[in-house]
Order: C-alpha cells, then sequence, then structure tokens
C-alpha cells in the first residue's frame, strides 16, 4: 500500500480535545439508547468505543456527526457545538457509515470525485485511490465491489475532505481476516498522519490492536475507559486458566483450588484467575481425574479485555 499524504490542515492546540462528550443522553420511546455517556478524546487518537450491538455505540457516533440530536448534555468537535454548528464541523470530519448508500453506478473513480465536489476543500483522487488500494478498481461500478474494496471506498470517501477527526462506524464488520487487516493498516496511517479517529467495533482483537484507549459501553452506558492495559490492570493482577467446563466439578470445588481468586462459567467455558498457575493446573487435572475425566481444550492466558467485558457487564461479548 503507497505511503500515506501528510496531513495539510493545521492540528488542534495541545491540550484541547477533539472530541468532547458530557453527560449525553439519547431516548427513543422507553428506550434509552444513550444514558449518560461522558468521553473526551485527544488530538492524533484511535478512541474506541467497545460493546455488543445495540450498546449505544452507533447512536453516540451519530449524534456527534450531528444526525440527530441529542436529547440533553454536550457535544463539542473541533472545539465547536454540534447542535448550533454542524455545518462548520461537516467541512471537518470525515464519516464511514456502517451501511453506506452508494450510487451503484457510479464507479470507484466517479463517486470519490462527486464526494469531493461536496466540500471547499478535497483531496488528490488520485491519491486516494493509491492510499486505498483501490486504483484497479477506479472503473469499476460500486455494486461490483467486494465487501472489502466496499469498506476501502467507504474509509476513501469518509477522507475525501482531508479531515481534522474520522469516525469510523463498524469498519471491518463482514470483512475476511486479511481485508481486516488490510484495512487496519489504513486506520493506523490514519493516526501517523496526526488524525485523531473514533471509531466503534465489536471486535475484541480490533480495539487491542487499534485503539489508544476504549470505552466498553453496554446498555447506552459507559462502564469504564483505558487503555486495554489499565482496564485489564484495574480487575485482573492473576493468570487465566481456561477449559471446557466440567459439569462434575461445581463452584466450590472451583475456588478450592489452589492459588485460584476467582472463577467465570460462561458459554461451555471456565476460567480460573490464578496467582499460581502450576498449582491450580496441578488441583484441577487431580480434581478431574476424580470424576473420571480431564480438562478438554485447556489453556493459560493472560487476562484480555473480553475478561474485563464479562467482569463488568456478567456476559461474554461475541463477535
Amino acid at each position: 500500500m503507497a505511503a500515506s499524504p501528510e496531513l495539510a490542515r493545521p492540528p488542534q492546540p495541545d491540550g484541547v480535545p477533539v472530541i468532547d462528550v458530557h453527560d449525553v443522553r439519547k431516548s427513543y420511546g422507553d428506550v434509552r439508547a444513550v444514558d449518560g455517556v461522558s468521553f473526551q478524546v485527544a488530538p492524533g487518537e484511535i478512541f474506541g468505543l467497545l460493546g455488543p450491538n445495540g450498546a449505544g455505540k452507533t447512536t453516540t457516533m451519530e449524534m456527534l456527526e450531528g444526525l440527530h440530536p441529542p436529547d440533553s448534555g454536550r457535544l463539542t468537535v473541533l472545539g465547536l457545538d454540534v447542535s448550533h454548528r454542524a455545518r462548520e464541523i461537516k467541512e471537518r470530519i470525515g464519516v464511514q457509515l456502517q451501511t453506506p448508500a452508494l450510487f451503484p453506478q457510479l464507479t470507484v473513480e466517479e463517486l470519490l470525485r462527486l464526494f469531493g465536489s461536496f466540500f471547499k476543500r478535497h483531496l488528490d483522487v488520485e491519491m486516494l485511490l493509491r492510499l486505498l488500494d483501490l486504483e484497479e478498481k477506479r472503473t469499476a461500478r460500486s455494486k461490483t465491489l467486494s465487501g472489502g474494496q466496499g469498506q476501502r471506498l467507504s474509509v476513501a470517501l469518509a477522507l475525501v475532505n482531508d479531515p481534522e477527526v474520522v469516525f469510523l462506524d463498524e469498519p471491518t464488520t463482514g470483512l475476511d481476516p486479511g481485508a481486516r487487516r488490510r484495512l487496519w493498516q489504513v486506520i493506523g496511517d490514519l493516526k501517523a498522519q496526526g488524525r485523531a479517529v473514533l471509531l466503534t467495533t465489536h471486535y475484541l482483537e480490533e480495539a487491542e490492536e487499534l485503539c489508544d484507549r476504549v470505552a466498553i459501553m453496554d446498555h447506552g452506558r459507559i462502564l469504564d475507559i483505558g487503555t486495554s492495559d489499565e482496564l485489564i490492570g484495574r480487575r485482573f493482577h492473576e493468570r487465566a486458566v481456561q477449559f471446557d467446563t466440567i459439569a462434575a466439578l461445581g463452584t466450590e470445588t472451583m475456588v478450592g483450588l489452589p492459588g485460584v481468586v476467582r472463577h467465570k462459567t460462561e458459554d461451555g467455558s471456565t476460567v480460573l484467575y490464578t496467582r499460581d498457575v502450576p498449582e491450580t493446573i496441578g488441583g484441577l487435572l487431580r480434581a478431574a481425574s476424580a470424576v473420571g475425566t480431564e480438562p478438554r481444550n485447556l489453556l493459560v492466558r493472560r487476562a484480555t479485555l473480553e475478561d474485563v467485558f464479562l467482569e463488568l457487564t456478567g456476559r461474554a461479548l461475541r463477535d
């Protein structure tokens, strides 16, 4: 993939957040889609909203983009109040929607030129084609693109106006692993250029790979914010021993194993958090042998964002 262009716009002053969300709420009937959300995004930061479908991630992002007004609270982007200066903001941000509606008969190049014409300022189409690895598809109609190509085009359209802040709503959903990692490279390039990125995702690996900080969301609320290491370190100082649940070994047996400080069971898998991995595994093998079985799919790992989400919500986050 070609080297990324330099950011042409002047950067946001140091110490001034490019995104500031304070106690924002949004309801649809009796459903509280966003319920008191607050966070800030710094210049040049990749900030992730992590949570399952229905957590309020997309609604939060759409309010920041000026698509929906909040019921209460304050949203500012680049120091401008979204409620009163949305038109100014839209000139300076890039938006990749979760389900973009593109003109199916237009080619990739035609779409980039069309979207560029909507803004006072726009990047060179040839550069965007190189950046998003779309040069060979310049004459292809958008309806003929693969999932990965369509996602790269959506990101290219989000960058067409040389934005200072880029909003990416689940940008890799539905992509194969190779296409997902190629798009990760593009998102990493945006940070290298000095652009701030706010992205939503329900992929834990994506959040850990890309984001400087993550806000874990569920049921319209932010449950915690921090780097991956901070989120994990606040709750886990132990290693995780994971295996397929053994029905004959109950809670009393699990918590009584040497070194174990707590345990979780979810979707047929048991996780023991332990301060002494060898002693815990030895005790587990003895307990399993006593009931005539052995642990299957046994592995030892450090705690992850999955463990944090399970600890905060009582359930696992699944793709």
